[in-house]
């Protein structure tokens, strides 16, 4: 039977959520269980960190939505203009963010420091994150678009968020009233999200409605997803092969995969998803360890179909994202926006293999593991 398609109201508003199920919607970086549907809304577990985004693009639009924190200090968001996948290094998209942030936060801010901070506020901030641009309109730090009124209502009361993003300018309205946005984004067309961030958090009420095209191009358009599907899920090793000389190096905190260094020397065990894949392109993010003084960073490798594949160059005690792509025989591996680096598979290779990841005694962490079929 086909999929029902969303007759637009009087308003020209479709529904982003049917109440039943997250159609339309793909789990970014998150646990299966992070996201799910409770009594006809969404509902969001907040952990890990991390994202569900809409599986379409949106240039123009305007976005209304329902939102509470299930417990006080909750911390979430919705991101405009996103991209696919999460930012180089952290769980977040690149993308522009409309902040969802319960009042107990400012509390405990307030309480811990002994001054209310000057940095963010729980009433509707909006800022570009990880690679977005933004020109922030009234109150600013340069950094966010404060509110220029206190609306917001604390957990667990629902807040009302009206979205109007329309040429690269993004205007919130909170319960009622503008308060807050930017001129300028980039990107101003892409994906949409709901964020993942600490504690649990409820939306109900999604709806859309869509404005004709400015002619956002490619400069200002988030890469489209190719078939982007997660390898790690953040928060532990399901899908990841275990026994006790990995358990003994490798372990999951702060949605990564950590290997812990080891004194006496070696490489440690590889960690091997229990997926095989033929041709294939990964996304690997990994931040070696800092160097001792006068000595290099430790590098990784990937094992993959009978052939070891180096994740060479990455700065000690800093991210960098790898692309690895395997087709025909060839592979191609480059560093975040560094020269690719090309080699063959291994004579005889099997048509398909686990991915395995490798790193030497001195330990390193991954994060941001994503496949696709080629």
């Amino acid at each position: 039977m086909a999929a029902e398609t969303p007759q637009p109201d009087a308003d020209g508003f479709v529904p982003m959520f049917n109440g039943r199920d997250l159609s339309g919607w793909a789990n970014i970086n998150c646990a299966p269980e992070t996201w799910s549907v409770r009594d006809g809304k969404v509902y969001c577990t907040g952990k890990p960190v991390g994202g569900l985004r809409t599986v379409k693009q949106y240039e123009n639009f305007i976005v209304e939505l329902e939102w509470r924190h299930l417990q006080r200090s909750g911390n979430s968001g919705f991101f405009a203009w996103g991209s696919a996948i999460n930012a180089p290094g952290v769980p977040f998209l690149r993308g522009i963010e409309v902040q969802m942030l319960d009042h107990g936060y400012a509390e405990d801010f307030e309480k811990k420091t002994g001054k209310k901070s000057d940095w963010f506020t729980t009433h509707g901030d909006v800022f570009a994150i990880h690679g977005a641009t933004m020109d922030y309109v009234g109150k600013t730090n340069g950094k966010r678009s404060f509110p220029t009124e206190d609306r917001s209502k604390p957990s667990p009361e629902w807040n009302h968020y009206r979205i109007v993003a329309n040429n690269g300018a993004l205007r919130l309205h909170v319960n009622g009233k503008e308060i807050s946005g930017g001129d300028n984004a980039n990107y101003r067309k892409g994906y949409l999200a709901l964020e993942s961030e600490g504690a649990p958090v409820e939306f109900r009420n999604l709806r859309i409605k869509e404005l004709p095209s400015t002619g956002a191009n490619g400069s200002n358009t988030a890469p489209v997803d190719p078939g982007w599907r997660a390898m790690f899920n953040s928060v532990d090793l399901r899908g990841w092969r275990t026994g006790a000389e990995v358990a003994a190096r490798w372990s999951v905190g702060g949605e990564k995969l950590v290997l812990k260094a080891e004194a006496g020397g070696g490489t440690a065990a590889p960690l091997t998803t229990e997926a095989v894949f033929g041709d294939a392109e990964f996304i690997v993010d990994f931040q070696p360890p800092k160097a001792a003084a006068g000595m290099p960073a430790a590098d990784a490798a990937l094992t993959f179909r009978g052939t070891t594949i180096a994740l060479a160059g990455a700065a000690g005690g800093k991210f960098s994202r790898f692309t690895i792509t395997v087709r025909s025989g060839k592979i191609r591996v480059q560093r975040d926006a560094q020269p690719a680096v090309e080699l063959a598979l291994v004579g005889g290779a099997p048509a398909r293999g686990a991915l395995g990841l490798v790193a030497t005694a001195g330990g390193g962490t991954f994060m941001n593991l994503h496949a696709r079929d080629l």
